[in-house]
């Protein structure tokens, strides 16, 4: 007699790896989400504009002698003139930058303008522009949260590798390898790993929204946090890289001294914050609109205080906090432009008018 159920259990594995064929050949793939089709046409299509680049830096030893060093990142082709953005600290001190195109040639780059407070910069290839795919440049200021992106790049080496992620938190701020504050960062959790600074991070269209910079980690390898320089400031400065080789930033002229409750009750102030100036540069914009600096240290606890210069509260109305703070709002503005500060002086407030200046390079 036979055994029906036996039968059954044994053709149906075939029955099924003949529905999974028929499922295969008939739609040409398994099927896929519509974000994975959207992962895939993102990356066919901006991987083609994203580069690797390899710089020679030459180093001493200990022994004085000249001993090259490769360093390594991405970058994103901008223009079909050959120009390519990325990270100013992917190129800083190379004496020699080349550049790998998705196909794998490998092209000379020049060095065209660099922005260290803002670590972007500008380098060249002259390729045909028939190799060169340009990636668009969306915009950043209406990114939110939750949002999703890709990150396209060469970590530890590793050609055209995307993530995804998306946006964690926008407004972020960490320190330039000049010590500089770079402002109104992207946070992403896109893996971003050594290698992938310079390159871009995408939209869900595929524009560039962000110029991965830095990532947080004890490792040095990615956790989740990763930053990216808004495509909003890299907009602004590429024209002035291009056309000078630098950015100009304003500047007032003035060292400052951050003004924290504790200090300022020490000193029994009329106010808890603001930017104690310790020294106006002779000549300058601040010293133009009568700024006072220090004229002595106080020893205030363990810190020493510059005392008896003005302190500034605040810049076209919007409340100063800190020296950080001033900073952050002077650059918001262009050299040439005349913003009001209002200042503490023995116990009276003043309103002064300053016209920002170009500041000077190495300041």
């Amino acid at each position: 007699m036979i055994n029906r159920q036996l039968i059954k259990w044994k053709i149906l594995p075939f029955i099924l790896v003949q529905i999974l064929w028929i499922c295969f050949h008939s739609t040409g793939s398994l099927a896929l989400t519509e974000d994975e089709k959207n992962n895939i046409a993102v990356y066919k299509k901006a991987g083609k504009g994203v580069v690797n680049i390899t710089s020679i830096v030459v180093t001493w030893d200990l022994f004085h002698r000249l001993i090259p060093r490769e360093g390594a990142g991405s970058g994103a082709i901008i223009d079909p003139k050959g120009y390519i953005l990325t990270n100013n600290h992917v190129i800083k001190d190379a004496q020699r930058i080349e550049v790998t195109l998705a196909d794998g040639s490998t092209w000379p780059g020049s060095l065209i303008g660099t922005d260290p407070e803002n670590d972007l910069a500008i380098i060249r290839i002259m390729a045909p522009s028939e190799r060169l795919h340009v990636l668009p440049l969306g915009n950043s200021a209406d990114l939110q949260v939750g949002q999703k992106v890709l990150a396209i790049g060469n970590p530890f080496g590793l050609h055209e590798t995307l993530t995804t992620g998306i946006i964690s938190s926008m407004g972020r701020s960490i320190r330039s390898q000049k010590g500089t504050l770079i402002e109104d960062l992207i946070q992403t959790d896109a893996a971003i790993n050594p290698g992938n600074s310079g390159g871009p991070l995408l939209d869900s269209m595929g524009k560039i929204i962000g110029i991965n910079t830095a990532i947080f980690s004890p490792t040095g390898a990615s956790v989740g946090i990763g930053f990216a320089i808004p495509v909003d400031t890299a907009k602004r400065v590429i024209p002035e890289l291009i056309e000078k080789g630098y950015v100009s930033h304003p500047w007032i002229g003035v060292s400052m001294f951050p003004l924290i409750p504790g200090i300022a009750r020490a000193l029994d102030l009329k106010v808890e914050r603001g930017a104690l100036i310790a020294e106006v540069l002779q000549g300058g914009p601040a010293d133009r609109a009568g700024i006072n600096g220090s004229s002595r240290m106080l020893q205030v606890g363990n810190v020493l205080v510059p005392v008896g210069g003005d302190i500034i509260v605040a810049l076209n109305g919007e409340k100063v906090n800190s020296s950080e703070d001033l900073l952050r709002m002077i650059l918001k503005h262009r050299p040439g432009d005349k913003v009001t500060l209002k200042v503490l002086r023995q116990k009276r407030f003043l309103d002064l008018p300053v016209v920002l200046v170009e500041r000077p390079r190495g300041k």
